[in-house]
């Protein structure tokens, strides 16, 4: 189920970078003592990538799979300013307002499928769930999944929904069979994409998609939108996904002719 609202955190303290590269995220403390992966707005492609992280967890947890907490999270003006590293300082800087933040798994093991093989059906869904968001970033290099607690978690949707960065040809890209799945690190364990596709079809009915669009904050929406209003765009995103469900085959077959 997904909720009506997120929950909304003050980020405390900024703990540690998690690792370098453009998007910069860090692990941060909260008013509620609890640590969380943070997304900031001023990295990388800024608040887009947080609307891809956003949906993409929400649409998985919709599907079943364990996915993070995803919370709100308020950088304060003040916040960062005894930062020593002036890159980190500049970041902090150009995110303050709201971010978007998932809840930390402490002590979870990045997924090694050499190490924890999985079943075919988890690995058609997972294909299925990325080549529905065009998510380019669950390979062998960098297979954003995590095991805690000795079951699988998805993390990191941020690459996802690429086409809305410009919103060009969104109407065709909706229908695109997602050739970049050939590269999906569990490929070619998904052998029942089929059936997979039938139930999750059945899963994400339009209520549960404008659910899920409906908790994009409207600020977000007017950044650098070629719509005129922030309805329109929830608008453009649900027609997106309803029209992509709707030919899941275009994805489904790449995915089978891929393997």
């Amino acid at each position: 189920m997904i909720p009506d609202k997120l929950r909304t955190v003050n980020v405390t303290r900024y703990v540690t970078p998690l690792r370098e590269g453009g998007s910069m995220p860090a692990i941060a403390e909260a008013d509620d003592d609890f640590l969380y992966v943070l997304k900031f707005r001023g990295a990388g492609q800024g608040v887009k990538s947080l609307i891809a992280e956003l949906v993409g967890c929400e649409i998985a947890r919709i599907l079943g799979f364990k996915v993070p907490e995803v919370v709100f999270a308020l950088v304060d003006e003040a916040f960062g300013r005894t930062e020593a590293d002036e890159e980190i300082q500049d970041l902090l800087r150009a995110s303050q307002g709201l971010n978007l933040a998932l809840h930390y798994l402490q002590g979870a093991k990045t997924f090694d499928p050499l190490v924890s093989p999985i079943e075919a059906k988890l690995a058609s869904q997972i294909v299925w769930l990325d080549a529905f968001i065009m998510n380019v970033d669950r390979t062998v290099r960098n297979t954003n999944m995590l095991m805690w607690h000795q079951e699988l978690w998805l993390i990191d949707q941020g690459a996802s929904l690429y086409f809305h960065h410009s919103w060009n040809n969104w109407e065709q890209q909706a229908l695109s069979p997602f050739p970049q799945i050939k590269n999906h690190v569990l490929l070619k364990q998904a052998t029942e994409l089929d059936a997979v596709s039938l139930a999750f079809t059945q899963l994400l009915t339009a209520e549960a998609i404008q659910s899920v669009i409906a908790l994009i904050p409207e600020a977000w929406l007017l950044v650098d939108a070629p719509f005129g209003t922030a309805e329109e765009h929830r608008q453009a995103y649900r027609h997106f996904f309803e029209t992509r469900l709707v030919h899941a085959g275009n994805f489904i077959k790449e995915a089978q002719n891929a393997r």
